[in-house]
């Protein structure tokens, strides 16, 4: 009666721009093994791969503050050995190679059997899992992807997919970046002159809307957690593996594999919330993500929650495991 999913934040897993010297060794193949068992015990995993898959090419990415990254498409096999089973592409990387990158980036997916949603506005993903049809839609603050700013827009591509889904699931990729960005402001969030997101705004409108669970990644730290009409909404999962170009250290090595359990469509309301769980992960040396047994993303979590949601916060456990508030606050 339940769908098992299981997300991370940011995803990059190595880039040679512009040259090799933060490739990680052996070639990439033991950047994901210590999590690959949190990955594969899942009905769907989701994360968000931040840069394209793609050999080559010119990036028409400028100026002090532009990174760029590109990831050989080979790497892509160890997403699916993992176990992910959707990935979102709509952020601020995807595009660090134009369209060719993109594309390459999307049928280097496709062939390994892994769903994308966000290439453009149009990309839905739609998954089948015991029965039950999944929409996955992804939003970025770029005009290649729906835009979290456009809320209209918004609405109307969730109401679209409730057509076809069972449960619908939004990824964003918003909010201003690093550790002075860990609170959730109900404002419009800035950085580096882009709008990025009113993200209370935006999750509550896509909830209104039917998405069932909201799932956030940008900051490159995690944000806390709230409920809204009895759905989740994660407001940044940060940083899960990303090698070699981030700064991880304290707060930004940090980093979780969540769980959501929804009810499927054999349940009275496909899509509502069951059970959740936070498993505590940390990124070692340039960036590799491990389990952490000290579990110090938990009182991080709970913390940035309860300060910036406050009766609206999941309960959350010294281990881990979420619960709808008592009683559950709707606004």
């Amino acid at each position: 009666m339940t769908l098992v999913v299981r997300a991370v934040g940011d995803i990059m897993l190595g880039s040679t721009y512009p040259d090799s010297r933060d490739m990680p060794p052996n070639d990439g193949k033991d950047i994901l093994k210590k999590v690959t068992p949190l990955l594969q015990n899942a009905d769907i995993t989701f994360g968000n791969l931040e840069g394209p898959l793609v050999e080559g090419g010119v990036t028409g990415k400028k100026g002090a503050n532009s990174y760029a990254f590109r990831t050989p498409p080979r790497y892509g096999r160890y997403l699916k050995e993992a176990g992910f089973d959707v990935l979102s592409v709509a952020n601020n990387h995807a595009n660090d190679f134009g369209e060719r990158g993109r594309n390459t980036t999307c049928k280097t997916l496709e062939d390994l059997g892994i769903a994308h949603a966000g290439k453009d506005k149009s990309d839905v993903a739609y998954l089948t899992v015991q029965g039950t049809t999944i929409a996955v839609i992804a939003f970025a603050h770029n005009q290649v992807s729906l835009n979290i700013n456009q809320i209209a827009p918004a609405r109307q591509a969730v109401a679209e997919a409730t057509r076809r889904a069972d449960v619908v699931i939004v990824s964003f990729h918003g909010g201003a970046e690093g550790t002075a960005h860990q609170h959730v402001p109900r404002r419009t969030e800035t950085y580096f002159g882009e709008a990025r997101g009113n993200l209370p705004l935006f999750a509550h409108a896509v909830i209104d809307a039917g998405a069932e669970l909201v799932l956030g990644h940008g900051p490159h730290v995690v944000r806390g957690m709230e409920f809204y009409k009895d759905r989740l909404i994660a407001y940044s999962l940060g940083n899960f593996a990303t090698y070699g170009k981030f700064g991880l250290r304290g707060e930004t090595a940090l980093s979780l594999v969540l769980e959501v359990q929804l009810q499927d469509r054999r349940g009275k309301s496909p899509g509502a919330f069951v059970a959740g769980r936070i498993y505590p992960i940390v990124q070692v040396g340039k960036g590799v993500p491990q389990p952490d047994p000290e579990q110090r993303v938990i009182p991080v979590v709970q913390n940035l929650s309860r300060a910036d949601f406050g009766k609206s916060a999941p309960v959350i456990s010294k281990d881990g495991f979420l619960a709808m508030p008592n009683p559950a606050k709707k606004r």
